[in-house]
């Protein structure tokens, strides 16, 4: 039996019923796939139910505030993705007259789009034969066929995707698709894959020479560096912080953050205080301690933030502007948010 026959049958009788699988409609699809990207389906469902019901079509996310969206988004991480979403939103609705082009050569025009999702959108809402290659693909090809080229390598890419081209099933492209991302997310699993009771075990190379622990292969990763933030939480008599939008370039770019001090280690409160930002921006006399004992260390793809959060008593000062109670209502890197649901249930 052909792979593709084997694997949709296998999907037809163990999909997830997942609430975008109900809909062909490009949009809600774009949507998913977009918030699906590095993040499990568990934690995005969610956040796919709360922007489906705020913004029903593309006109509303289009109208949007980018700070509404960044605030919605907040948790699920690389707020690119936010910010990407919300332009193309708007590239649709006042360009393209809120429709969706149907093709994957104009899909992957748009910003925030890539060979994956252009993919994922053509086949399922258009019906193009167009494979997907994900995370899950790659390693459920990687072990039926026993490849070890690196998959993020320039050749592996290549290779991977080349494959992946010829197995697709051309009549029911976007179920394929669908199967293979669920095969490799239940049943060909990272840890611990089913291989005893799985369909293909006559046929995989990586089961046949016990190398499915070795499979798919990854060249080194980038070494991760270090970062020592020390933020400065103000609170004046009158209730009031500093909160300022991160600008530029950046992960956080849109996002509202504490002040900060950046050192080359971890330092204690003698040492802050000794720092000239810290002159400069807080009064004499403030009321200063360390909230976090050990501090608190929040991983990044590519750096680990090694945070302590300083609170700061303060008289009342015109840099200090934003009314605690109103601190909700901004966008904030979930390092932020978790510090305020933690501190205000402790006040």
């Amino acid at each position: 039996m052909k792979f593709s026959n084997t694997l949709i049958q296998w999907y037809l009788q163990n999909n997830r019923e997942l609430p975008w699988r109900k809909t062909k409609n490009p949009y809600f699809i774009w949507l998913s796939e977009i918030m699906l990207q590095q993040t499990r389906v568990a934690q995005g469902t969610s956040y796919y139910l709360k922007f489906a019901e705020e913004f029903p079509t593309v006109f509303d996310l289009a109208k949007a505030k980018e700070s509404t969206v960044l605030k919605m988004w907040q948790g699920l991480g690389y707020y690119s993705r936010a910010r990407n979403l919300h332009f193309t939103a708007k590239q649709i609705a006042t360009e393209l007259n809120g429709e969706f082009p149907s093709t994957y050569k104009e899909i992957i025009k748009l910003k925030g789009i890539g060979d994956y999702t252009a993919s994922a959108i053509s086949s399922i809402c258009f019906q193009k034969p167009n494979a997907v290659v994900d995370g899950n693909v790659y390693r459920v090809l990687s072990r039926f066929f026993g490849i070890k080229t690196p998959i993020n390598s320039t050749a592996g890419i290549k290779e991977f995707k080349e494959l992946a081209q010829t197995l697709i099933d051309r009549k029911q492209p976007g179920v394929y698709n669908q199967a293979i991302m669920d095969f490799g997310a239940l049943h060909c699993k990272p840890q611990n894959p089913l291989c005893e009771s799985c369909v293909f075990n006559n046929g995989c190379i990586a089961f046949q020479k016990k190398t499915v622990k070795d499979l798919p292969v990854k060249d080194k990763k980038i070494k991760v560096r270090k970062r020592y933030l020390n933020y400065l939480v103000m609170i004046s008599k009158d209730k009031k912080t500093i909160l300022s939008e991160r600008k530029g370039k950046g992960i956080w770019q849109g996002l509202y953050e504490f002040p900060f001090i950046e050192s080359t280690k971890t330092i204690s409160l003698d040492e802050l205080i000794l720092t000239p930002d810290f002159v400069k921006l807080v009064p004499s006399k403030s009321n200063i301690s360390l909230y976090n004992k050990k501090e608190i260390v929040h991983k990044l793809s590519h750096q680990h933030l090694h945070t302590q959060f300083w609170v700061i008593n303060t008289k009342n000062s015109p840099k200090i502007t934003v009314k605690w109670e109103e601190l909700d209502a901004y966008p904030v890197p979930i390092l932020i948010a978790n510090f305020l649901v933690n501190f205000q249930t402790k006040k």
